[in-house]
Parts: structure tokens; C-alpha cells; sequence
């Protein structure tokens, strides 16, 4: 039997050498970098040269294959790096696994042509062109079960009608993935198809970028969209028509995981902060770290990250070991349950201990605090993630027809009595 909580010495160099360039080298953007263009002349003079070192390194898209310029890693590897990645905004970027395009390549890589791969999967590998994945609705949200927007195939092109939402990214992208309904009339599930659509196409129409509660008006990144009479050519069907839940499971699987773990990173940033507070601040003639109320947010906010973690290391190495998503679908529903409220937790308790200061936007837990709200929305609301470990658990249970359940005392001391009635009796005889 092989137990083994540590990390092989040759990888944990890899670890200790992306520590140290995150800190110092890609933390520091934050403060000077807000445009994620591949057009912003700024973010290519500081972006570029760093992710030149990494792809030294040999650290560049490791979620991906050799074939396509990466390490392969498995998930458990990935979710190491990634908790280190998590802590600054532009670490995924520089190293090549940032979102929406981590998931699209994926798609591209298992169901684009060989003339797509060579227009958007290799710019997007290397990091030269951004991309968006449309699916949510503004009437339906993430049900794909009530969209509106369709797709008519009208002799060679496809035609593009309806309206998407938070559609992440659109602003800055070359290209959109988008899900749509092509087969009206078959079964819930059977009844969409993935549209690669270029962003320049006629009828592409951002209404307005939607940001989250702490950006101002016009900051956000997440567009509402009218496609309105967009045509492509059919050959741009990413996958079979009707499809389209086979082809998001491509992107969806690791990317629930790959979310979490940098997750890990943000939760641990604020940990850090709030315990740096309890040493530093005194009120009322002591230190916070004093105080039990304050002790009590320390111990929860450990035992909380601790939790999650092992819970995302252990989902990881499932899904290593069986290589199939759908037999550790109940842990990677658990993990995209649990996330939102261990990140939403420890970051509100370190802006609690952080006073004034904590609510002020001179610190990052207003931020982080609503950006748990948005990962409980992200890639299916909690409350559905919820119901699937639910599900998923009760398979693993059987029902009882008795009268009583199966683990009903008076049963069961009747049963242990008949089965040790010969030495309950002996025992009487000696002692009468």
C-alpha cells in the first residue's frame, strides 16, 4: 500500500523557482497593468518577457500535451502550481493557462480542423490572441434547456441569432465559442451545437462589458452580446451537431479543478493578511491575536483552507488515476460547492480583523469577498453542483422496507443477543 502526502524533490524546484517569480516578478503587475489586450502596447512589454522565461522554465501551458507545447501534467501537479498561481491576478497569463482560454484550446485541440487549429489554437497557445466563451443567456442563465439563441444552416453558412450574457472576455477576443440551438426539436440535452464564430463578423454586436460590484461603470469584461443575423461557414461546427455537452465537458472537467486550486491561492493570500493584522494591530492594551474572537476566525479560516485543499488534491489525483471526468464527477461537483464559501469566508473574517481598513479599497477583501459570489455562479450555480452530490451519493445507498431503520437499536441488541446467546449464558452460569 503506497501513502504519500509529499512532493517528489525534482518537481518541488519547479514549485520553489514559480513561488519566488510570482512574488517578485508577476504580483507586482497588478498594481500597474488593468488592460489584458494583446493590442496594449504596455501589457506586451511587461507580460512578453516574462512569459519568455517561464516557457524557459519550461513551465508554459503544462496542462497541455507535447504535442502542443506543454508537460502534459496531471492534475495533481497542476493543482500545485496552480494554488501558487491563484495568488496574482496575471500569473496565469504569464504561464499560459489563463481562462476562458485554457478550455477553449481544448476544444480547438479535440475538434477544430486542421485550418482553424492553424488560425486561433496556435496564436492562442502562444499567447498572441485572446478568446471568449459564449454560452449563458440573460432570460436562462446556464440552463441550456431554455436558450433562445439559434443557428439555421442556410445552404453553406450558418445563421446566428439571440442574445448571450457575462459572456467573459468578448472585448479582448479574436474569437467566440458559442452554444447555440441548432436541433429544436430533439431531447433537452441533444439540442445544442458549438459555433466558433470570429469576433470581426458582421452582426457581432457587444451591447455594453458588464463588471462585478467592486469595478466602475464600463470597467467590466464580461459582455452582454446580440448576434444578430451572424453568418459562418458550416465547417465551423466544432464537434457533431447536438453535441455541444460533449464538447463543453472537453473545457468544463479540469477547469472546475483548475479554478479551485487557485483558489487555494487567493484564500491563503488573505489568510496571510489577516494573521500579519493580528500580530501588527493592538486595541485595548493587547495584540488582536489576543483576543479569542479573533483566535477563533484564525482557527476556522486554517482548518477551512486545509479542508478544501485536501479535498482538490484528492479530486486531482481521481481524476489522474481513472483519467474519466464522469467518475469523479461527485468530487469535482463537491469542490465547486465548497469553493465559493471557504473563499468567501476567510476573506471577509480578514477584512473583519482588518477594521475600516478592510472595507476600503486600499485592501483587496471587498474584491475577493464579492468574487466569491461570482465563483458560486460561475461554470453552474452552487445550489446545482450541490444537487449532483447529492445524487451522486445516494446511488452509493439503499432504501429499507422495514418498519424501522436498519440500524434500529432494540434490532440490533435483539441480534447481538442471538448471536452471542451460548456465551451471555455460560457467563450467566458462572456468575449465578
Amino acid at each position: 500500500m503506497s501513502w504519500d502526502f509529499e512532493t517528489e524533490p525534482e518537481f518541488q524546484e519547479k514549485l520553489d523557482w514559480l513561488s519566488n517569480f510570482v512574488r517578485e516578478e508577476v504580483e507586482p503587475l497588478e498594481h500597474v497593468l488593468k488592460d489584458a489586450s494583446p493590442t496594449n502596447p504596455l501589457r506586451n512589454k511587461l507580460i512578453k518577457p516574462l512569459q519568455e522565461e517561464v516557457k524557459k522554465q519550461k513551465l508554459w501551458a503544462c496542462h497541455l500535451g507535447a504535442n502542443l507545447g506543454g508537460q502534459g501534467y496531471g492534475q495533481v501537479k497542476l493543482g500545485l502550481m496552480n494554488e501558487i498561481l491563484g495568488r496574482a491576478r496575471w500569473a496565469p497569463t504569464v504561464f499560459g493557462c489563463q481562462a476562458p482560454d485554457t478550455g477553449n484550446a481544448e476544444i480547438l485541440a479535440h475538434y477544430g480542423t486542421p485550418a482553424q487549429k492553424e488560425k486561433y489554437l496556435q496564436p492562442l497557445l502562444n499567447g498572441d490572441i485572446l478568446s471568449c466563451f459564449s454560452m449563458t443567456e440573460p432570460q436562462g442563465g446556464a440552463d441550456p434547456k431554455v436558450f433562445q439563441t439559434k443557428a439555421v444552416l442556410e445552404g453553406d453558412e450558418w445563421v446566428i441569432n439571440g442574445h448571450k450574457w457575462f459572456s467573459s472576455n468578448a472585448k479582448n477576443a479574436s474569437f467566440l465559442i458559442v452554444m447555440v440551438v441548432t436541433e429544436p426539436d430533439a431531447p433537452p440535452y441533444q439540442q445544442q451545437s458549438m459555433i466558433l464564430v470570429p469576433k470581426e463578423t458582421p452582426g457581432v454586436n457587444i451591447l455594453r462589458n458588464v463588471g462585478v460590484g467592486y469595478q466602475a461603470e464600463g470597467e467590466g469584461s464580461h459582455a452582454y452580446i446580440h448576434y444578430d443575423n451572424v453568418r459562418v461557414p458550416k465547417e465551423n461546427l466544432l464537434g457533431e451537431r447536438g453535441q455541444a455537452f460533449a464538447v463543453a465537458q472537453t473545457r468544463l472537467g479540469g477547469g472546475r479543478i483548475h479554478h479551485a486550486m487557485r483558489t487555494i491561492g487567493q484564500a491563503q493570500k488573505a489568510f496571510d493578511m489577516m494573521c500579519e493584522r493580528a500580530l501588527s494591530r493592538e486595541t485595548q492594551g493587547e495584540l488582536l491575536a489576543k483576543k479569542q474572537m479573533v483566535q477563533e476566525k484564525i482557527a476556522d479560516s486554517w482548518t477551512d483552507i486545509q479542508c478544501f485543499r485536501l479535498l482538490v488534491l484528492q479530486s486531482a489525483w481521481k481524476i489522474d488515476k481513472y483519467q474519466d471526468y464522469l467518475k469523479v464527477r461527485k468530487d469535482i461537483a463537491a469542490v465547486k460547492a465548497m469553493m465559493p464559501r471557504v473563499f468567501h469566508d476567510v476573506a471577509a473574517r480578514a477584512l473583519q480583523v482588518h477594521g475600516s481598513l478592510g472595507v476600503s479599497n486600499e485592501m483587496p477583501f471587498a474584491h475577493q469577498v464579492i468574487e466569491s459570489f461570482h465563483m458560486a455562479l460561475a461554470d453552474g450555480p452552487t445550489e446545482v453542483h450541490k444537487i449532483t452530490v447529492a445524487r451522486q451519493v445516494l446511488r452509493e445507498y439503499n432504501g429499507t422496507n422495514g418498519m424501522f431503520p436498519t440500524q434500529h437499536i432494540p434490532a440490533k441488541r435483539e441480534e447481538a443477543i442471538k448471536r452471542f446467546a451460548d456465551v451471555i449464558e455460560a457467563d450467566l452460569a458462572v456468575n449465578a
